[in-house]
């Protein structure tokens, strides 16, 4: 995906080495990516102690580093969003509109905050309509991305469990919820022709080292570097 819908934009000059006087060799040029990250408090590196850090994005250029791309990032990750945020940011906001344009990469994450004020009403009717708005939602701001750039490669996150440490009763009741949430998106990310990226079993897999404060549900420096490689397995998949 990432190279098939990028070609133009990644011809590696110096992938055909050329010999140079003296035996030495030319290195090849860094290949650009410049990467968009869209979403909620996630997205933009929210800590479980309610202070700004580097988030997922910030992690995932390093990645691109290291395999010799080079390339700006713009986070428009906001705490609190909720999808129809993100819609009409990526409809109105110029700014947003411009990195969309300019981007060969985009991630994002959406959709937590609509289901979590759900949840909250304890109403089965509210949590329903949320899930609704999710999915129509998140279908317009993909398909308004493609058609700001259709050369762009969009990965959309799946979430983890926000709550490990509550009784198991509890957790049987939030499980089935995370589920659809994570269906929705998956789904929708699917019929966009665009790649989602799990998240919940790597972060349950470590869930006391990656959300070590349990009245908050924001990833730790190492649970944002963890999320930051499954994004990277994904688009590594698309580079080779």
């Amino acid at each position: 995906m990432f190279l098939s819908k990028k070609i133009t934009g990644f011809l590696i000059a110096g992938s055909l080495l050329v010999g140079l006087p003296g035996g030495v060799m030319a290195k090849p040029e860094k290949k650009v990516a410049d990467l968009v990250v869209l979403g909620d408090s996630l997205a933009a590196g929210w800590t479980p102690y309610g202070e700004k850090g580097p988030g997922y994005g910030e992690f995932l250029k390093s990645r691109f580093e290291q395999s010799q791309y080079t390339g700006d990032l713009d986070n428009h990750g906001v705490p609190g969003y909720v999808s129809a945020q993100l819609l009409k940011d990526v409809l109105t906001r110029e700014d947003v509109k411009q990195s969309i344009r300019g981007a060969e990469v985009i991630t994002m994450d959406i959709g937590a905050n609509d289901l979590l004020r759900a949840i909250k009403t304890n109403d089965p009717a509210k949590i329903q309509s949320a899930l609704g708005e999710v999915q129509s939602n998140l279908f317009l701001i993909l398909k308004t991305i493609d058609e700001l750039n259709p050369h762009a490669d969009v990965y959309v996150m799946g979430y983890y469990n926000p709550f490990p440490y509550l009784p198991e009763e509890q957790q049987a009741s939030l499980r089935p919820m995370l589920g659809a949430l994570n269906q929705t998106i998956e789904t929708i990310a699917k019929i966009n022709g665009d790649t989602f990226v799990p998240t919940e079993k790597v972060i349950a897999k470590h869930f006391e080292t990656y959300l070590p404060n349990p009245n908050d549900i924001h990833l730790s420096e190492e649970g944002y570097r963890i999320v930051a490689k499954e994004f990277w397995k994904a688009i590594d998949r698309s580079l080779n």
